[in-house]
């Protein structure tokens, strides 16, 4: 048998009405919200990012490889689809999909409003997963090799801004590098998307990638864009760097955090935020360990005393408080777990807690957890405040056996 963890169970008897009761349920308080808090700080972050992050990559790909001169105008310069080098991409292992757009400013007219606008041309092999997420309304444009659609889908910020809906004709005005005249083209809503990301929203609509291919009077073979998708995000820098030196000097790669950096810099600062609230959460819980130690010690002097008047070294002394002050974290950590995935839960199935899109990209709090996670907060916790316990444990060496048993 375990003497000291019997001697620690009996402490910890609730039949036993001590000084120490409130003070080790204030305790267990302390865990739990502590490590509750935790989870749902984490949960929250870890949320926030992967949203957020996913729909900027639905939208604009992992990467994009596109001609130096795109950077400083709208206009691009066209790639050939049968470049040699993008022969050699398709066999990269690391690269998952390709995929090639092209870009067209224009504005959007009808006979109340006028407004700014990109065409976003697409084909058939585009990833269309992000858009069919996204759509409030209607289907996406059928782009087929039977022929040219002139279905487009334009986003809910759009469609009130213009007073437009699923269904209607909308015309759209094209000037080219070399026009002198503006070229206009009809196209039928087929839907209506909502990314709540206002650099998309108020931009963008979406259609056949032929249309601004005869705009731009290139061939079929010619588009604006290659957009990459790689196997793992966390290597996109990477991976980047890698397919620069495969391409031609005129060409340039830009990865989806150097296109939109702002929005990326921002995501990266929550990790901060974390870690200051995961520390302080941590010392508070353990710092209230500590003072429910020291006061179990003081309380139980004369226990201290008689055990070691019978011979019983301070090591084991030590234990047999650490067994108890391990009991008071582990049913502390219990209930915290509880609280923090019951909240977890039921925000990812009602989505209670709102938010203003146009502030935070998301109209309410996503959150996202997973094993790890939960198992590293629950370790970190109870590591970090069993440790801080160790040394006012040994409080227990300065007792001396005679004053103990007269102490009151």
């Amino acid at each position: 048998m375990n003497l000291e963890y019997f001697i620690a169970n009996k402490i910890s008897s609730k039949a036993s009405d001590v000084f120490s009761r409130p003070v080790i349920k204030i305790s267990y308080v302390s865990i739990a919200l502590g490590l509750a808090l935790m989870i749902i700080s984490v949960a929250i972050v870890i949320g926030f990012k992967s949203s957020i992050s996913n729909k900027i990559i639905g939208f604009a790909a992992h990467m994009q490889i596109e001609g130096f001169s795109n950077n400083e105008s709208i206009i691009e310069k066209p790639l050939q689809k049968d470049d040699e080098f993008l022969i050699q991409l398709r066999k990269r292992k690391d690269v998952r999909h390709m995929q090639f757009t092209a870009l067209k400013a224009g504005v959007l007219k009808t006979e109340e409003q006028i407004q700014g606008v990109l065409l976003k041309g697409v084909d058939m092999n585009y990833d269309t997963t992000f858009l069919h997420g996204s759509l409030v309304d209607g289907h996406l444009p059928q782009i087929s090799d039977e022929g040219i659609t002139n279905e487009v889908i334009i986003s809910s910020s759009l469609a009130k801004k213009m007073n437009l809906k699923t269904g209607d004709p909308v015309r759209v005005w094209f000037i080219g590098e070399d026009d002198k005249n503006a070229r206009g083209r009809k196209f039928v809503i087929s839907g209506v998307y909502n990314t709540s990301i206002e650099e998309f929203d108020n931009a963008y609509i979406i259609g056949d990638i032929r249309h601004v291919q005869k705009l731009n009077n290139w061939t079929e073979n010619q588009v604006g864009k290659v957009e990459l998708m790689v196997n793992d995000f966390r290597d996109v820098d990477q991976v980047a760097r890698s397919i620069y030196k495969q391409i031609p000097y005129n060409l340039t790669v830009l990865t989806v955090k150097d296109r939109y950096p702002q929005i990326f810099n921002w995501l990266d600062l929550l990790d901060m935020n974390v870690i200051v609230i995961l520390t302080l959460l941590i010392l508070v819980a353990g710092i209230t360990m500590i003072s429910t130690l020291l006061i179990i010690i003081i309380e139980r002097t004369n226990m201290v005393g008689v055990l070691k008047a019978l011979g019983m070294r301070n090591k084991s002394v030590r234990k047999i408080f650490l067994y108890k002050a391990s009991y008071i974290i582990i049913r502390g950590m219990l209930w915290g777990n509880v609280i923090g995935l019951l909240f977890y839960y039921v925000q990812e199935k009602f989505r209670l807690i709102k938010l203003n899109p146009e502030n935070y990209y998301v109209n309410y709090v996503p959150v996202e957890l997973n094993l790890n996670n939960i198992f590293l907060l629950n370790a970190g916790t109870f590591i970090i405040c069993f440790l801080m316990l160790i040394i006012p444990s040994y409080y227990i060496t300065r007792i001396q056996p005679l004053k103990a048993l007269r102490f009151e």
